[in-house]
């Protein structure tokens, strides 16, 4: 990995305009008070990834579903309580799944050094490692986030939706901090995992008055998620792997945006602008390139802090 390690230990905290508290992350933040933690974590992902192949995926778009609302504070890890509504149960957060890897880990944490380590940087370090184990990039993770006590569904409306134009990503991510290049970055996540078909049913159903499916859809591929996912009758799960190799971390992913094979239009909308488009076609042709410039978008994406707490529970607030 081509990045600079000093990076790491004097990394700018990101504030976005749900997240007003200053943290300050490094990356030895428990090596004193918690010196096991990682080995830990990355055992629990471990086990958790040889019995479901789908939990990295799951982990890795935990992690960017809880960092993108009131910062990487673990809120998305909640429950909805009497009549609040959590992220969890928001609905572009009703698939996410695996929440379980982050309890079990959080359980044996708290054993081994307890009220110390917050589910927020479990988490991020639960991310890190879903990575590694699909064979991606390792990097050290900055630490010392807290856990946020509010946790609302109506906010995951704040979420980049599949069917937002390039204006709209941008806007988004800028909101955040995030740049471009980290836009067109982090979207290489959707190399791994499964969407369902509502995620891209406006691409192949009634796209817009003149196309029934949107022309920038190859062909044999629209007919094949069409026939995946007919307008009328559809199988309760179905839907496609975000890319045929859908448990691996490589550049598939730009290589089908490319192609007119990707299967949201939040990636084919990359394509829209020079400055994207032309990161899209150097990610296509450098998977270094690729992985360096994800490390780099996710320290700076999990840096984005809230939180004021260490939960005892993940799942509820101290």
């Amino acid at each position: 990995m081509a990045f600079n390690l000093a990076f790491l230990s004097s990394i700018l905290i990101i504030l976005s305009a749900f997240s007003p508290v200053i943290t300050a992350l490094s990356s030895n933040y428990y090596d004193k008070s918690c010196p096991n933690v990682e080995q830990i974590v990355s055992n629990a992902v471990k086990k958790a990834a040889a019995n479901d192949r789908t939990v990295p995926a799951a982990l890795l778009r935990m992690h960017f579903h809880d960092c993108f609302i009131r910062g990487c504070d673990a809120s998305v890890l909640l429950n909805s309580k009497g009549s609040n509504q959590a992220e969890k149960d928001g609905p572009p957060n009703i698939s996410l799944h695996a929440f379980y890897v982050i309890d079990n880990a959080k359980k044996q944490v708290e054993a081994s050094c307890p009220g110390v380590v917050s589910c927020a940087d479990i988490l991020a370090l639960a991310a890190r490692d879903a990575v590694v184990q699909s064979g991606g990039p390792n990097w050290d993770v900055p630490k010392g986030r807290k856990d946020g006590r509010t946790s609302k569904a109506t906010e995951t409306r704040q979420l980049p939706a599949p069917t937002f134009n390039i204006s709209q990503l941008q806007q988004s991510f800028s909101q955040r901090g995030l740049s471009l290049n980290d836009l067109v970055a982090l979207s290489g996540g959707h190399t791994l995992g499964f969407s369902h078909c509502s995620s891209f049913q406006n691409r192949i159903h009634n796209f817009n008055a003149t196309h029934d499916v949107d022309p920038s859809l190859q062909p044999s591929f629209a007919a094949s998620l069409k026939n995946t996912c007919p307008i009328n009758n559809r199988p309760k799960n179905a839907g496609a792997t975000m890319d045929p190799s859908s448990t691996t971390f490589d550049n598939t992913y730009f290589k089908l945006i490319l192609q007119g094979k990707s299967l949201f239009s939040s990636d084919q909308a990359l394509l829209s602008l020079p400055k994207t488009k032309n990161l899209v076609t150097k990610f296509a042709t450098s998977k270094e390139a690729f992985l360096d410039a994800f490390v780099n978008s996710m320290i700076k994406m999990s840096s984005i802090t809230g939180g004021q707490e260490v939960r005892k529970d993940c799942r509820i607030v101290n």
